[in-house]
């Protein structure tokens, strides 16, 4: 079962992976702190652009996956919006009560949620599991036994979803029809789940032993397969991370989209 979309490779793929998570959970922890509408606004386009462009996925499927962070932000906003503390009341109705204050600090929360999806998925799509782990054998000392346990988990995921879609198919060959009702359902996951646990028990078991027995509890100096340094992209990263933080920062003061400031409650 085919579980891969094309993409093409951009400078975004030739980031050391160890820089790229540093830097994204710098800017995760800076996000924090601003609270600012406007700031976080630009920082959300460029954030945005930044995936749009550089993902090296296709319009149509960046689309798809941004769409759920939609309901994210929707869901995030409104529950402030509807729900938060102001003074200038918009509309009052039973336990809703919606302020201006509110309404600016839930669209606030929701962008901030956002950016942080963005940011995210950016972080999926422009880097690879294994450079990844070898990255943070190689610059940051983790431990080979559990870096290649991790990269064993990651490989097991489309096995077992590949042996779930054998097993659906099965059940269809035999007849077995799906029934409607909560008694069923359990019935359903149980003639899924045993199954399933009991393969993935019986190869875990096997690859436990396997790296076993190959060296890869830890001890002695290891060679790596991929070697995994630093490049220019690292730099460009770093650089265009910080000047979007300062354009932004310079355009909500001079071109502010949203007549508000600070949006903590008593600014």
């Amino acid at each position: 079962m085919d579980m891969t979309i094309s993409h093409k490779d951009t400078w975004m793929h030739h980031i050391n992976p160890t820089i790229k998570l540093m830097t994204m959970t710098g800017i995760f922890l800076f996000l924090l702190f601003v609270h600012y509408l406007n700031w976080l606004l630009y920082l959300n386009l460029f954030y945005f652009l930044l995936l749009w462009l550089f993902s090296g996925y296709s319009n149509r499927v960046v689309l798809l996956l941004v769409l759920p962070f939609l309901l994210v932000f929707l869901s995030t906003a409104s529950s402030m919006i509807m729900f938060g503390k102001g003074e200038t009341t918009w509309l009052k109705w039973g336990l809703i009560h919606i302020t201006e204050e509110s309404f600016y600090r839930g669209i606030h929360i929701g962008l901030r949620a956002f950016a942080f999806a963005i940011l995210g998925l950016l972080f999926a799509l422009t880097t690879r599991p294994v450079l990844l782990f070898y990255s943070l054998m190689q610059q940051v000392g983790l431990k080979p036994k559990y870096a290649y346990s991790f990269m064993a988990g990651l490989r097991l995921i489309p096995i077992m979803a590949e042996e779930f879609y054998t097993l659906h198919n099965a059940m269809k060959v035999r007849g077995i029809r799906e029934q409607k009702g909560i008694k069923h359902l359990f019935h359903k996951m149980q003639s899924y789940s045993i199954p399933l646990l009991a393969q993935s028990i019986r190869r875990a078991h096997r690859m436990a032993v396997a790296m076993e027995t190959k060296g890869f509890d830890g001890n002695g100096q290891r060679t790596y397969f991929y070697r995994v340094g630093f490049s220019k992209y690292d730099g460009y990263f770093i650089v265009s991370t910080f000047l979007m933080m300062l354009v932004s920062y310079y355009t909500s003061i001079h071109l502010p989209i949203l007549p508000t400031g600070d949006v903590r409650y008593g600014k």
